[in-house]
């Protein structure tokens, strides 16, 4: 009976002396601000000279930023929000907010400085997935945290005189700005303490946009000694975001095996994909459906279509679109009607939107090498002008 005393007293005396969790409360944190993107070949001679903490990388079209973010020991939940307006690049371009994984001993930062070489790679695309450099570096790719589409001109276009007339009737007015919003708590393992995080978009005109992320953490009531630990492994991410990269155009001419070591059993894995094509015209990859196959140790676990048929829908968003007529029968009169170039569906996304995931449940994995396979069978190669090639990215979420 004593022992059981003096059990109980262990047991009361070891709670109370529990450090009581810190409240941090909500936060917001600005990463960028009305930030200008834009394209300078001035930029790769000097890429810091507006003086201030940002990184312009690759000529400017990737912003970067070291920021330190709140380590939270009540669970908050987080979303991210990017707002774009175009400072007089006219045209629909990729677009990427991305966090370098801070467990990174190498990564595209050391691409763009060329500290580490293309040589040092097995693949001729270089930096699409994890990949170790020499004894002491290990290569992770970048982290997708939203991938978005920029629309034709937004802002910038909506009062220009040459396209006064371009306005559909069942536009009340062109929009201002484009903003994204997604929930990425499933990232919060990576957005804790001091990281690098940037967005990247495909311009090459020297106005570009005006482009603004922040991240809004909203704490919950769920203390630290019961929250769910959870991790994140990159798999791959064949966006070009650094110079020395190339569009990823292999999928016409194979599947992509990647070996993910696993060293301690990952409970209730997801594995989050977003994919986009691109480029072609008519006959490419932006605008023909193209079946995605998706394998896992030899197992097909997802097989789909990446297609956005409701680009119509974001026809607000893009002032500087072009626009045709095209002939059609209306209650048996031959008439002419008025299409946008940002009217029509495309593979997985329309001028102006962002890019959902797919999520994948996976189980548990356990110790071990598991292959993933990635396929596009009818993907185009890169011929001349017709710049085909499909954005992949893809990593795991997990409980320890």
């Amino acid at each position: 009976m004593k022992h059981i005393h003096l059990l109980f007293l262990a047991i009361i005396v070891s709670y109370s002396c529990q450090t009581k969790p810190t409240q941090l409360g909500n936060q917001k944190m600005v990463v960028f601000d009305n930030t200008n993107l834009y394209f300078d070949m001035e930029l790769k001679k000097n890429p810091n000279n507006h003086k201030d903490s940002i990184l312009r990388l690759d000529a400017g079209r990737v912003l970067v930023k070291k920021v330190n973010l709140p380590s939270y020991q009540m669970q908050p939940s987080v979303t991210i929000t990017t707002t774009l307006t175009s400072n007089g690049d006219p045209w629909d371009k990729s677009g990427s907010v991305f966090v370098i994984p801070a467990s990174a001993s190498a990564s595209f930062l050391d691409l763009e400085n060329k500290t580490v070489k293309k040589e040092q790679f097995q693949n001729e695309y270089i930096g699409i997935q994890q990949e170790k450099i020499d004894s002491n570096l290990v290569y992770k790719p970048n982290i997708e945290l939203l991938r978005f589409m920029t629309p034709f001109g937004v802002g910038f276009f909506n009062n220009h005189e040459k396209l006064k007339d371009a306005k559909p009737v069942y536009i009340p007015k062109w929009e201002d700005n484009v903003v994204w919003k997604q929930d990425i708590t499933h990232l919060l393992p990576l957005l804790e303490n001091e990281v690098y995080i940037g967005v990247y978009v495909d311009t090459w005109n020297k106005q570009g946009y005006t482009v603004s992320v922040e991240l809004d953490f909203t704490e919950t009531t769920i203390p630290h000694h019961l929250k769910k630990e959870r991790g994140v492994l990159p798999v791959l991410n064949t966006t070009k975001y650094a110079a020395n990269q190339k569009f990823y155009d292999a999928f016409s001419k194979g599947n992509l095996s990647i070996a993910i070591p696993v060293q301690s059993t990952l409970k209730n894995a997801k594995l989050y994909y977003i994919a986009t094509g691109h480029g072609g015209y008519a006959a490419g990859d932006e605008f023909n459906q193209k079946e995605n196959i998706i394998k896992l140790n030899q197992k097909v676990i997802k097989k789909f279509t990446p297609w956005r048929d409701d680009c119509a829908s974001f026809r607000r968003f893009n002032p500087s679109s072009g626009v045709a007529m095209i002939p059609t029968t209306y209650k048996g009169k031959k008439i002419e009607e008025r299409i946008a170039s940002s009217d029509y569906s495309r593979s997985n996304w329309c001028p102006g939107s962002d890019v959902k995931p797919e999520i994948i449940a996976l189980g548990d994995l356990a110790v071990g090498t598991h292959t993933f396979e990635f396929a596009i069978p009818k993907a185009k190669a890169i011929e001349d002008n017709d710049i085909n090639y499909w954005m992949v990215s893809a990593y795991i979420t997990y409980d320890k």
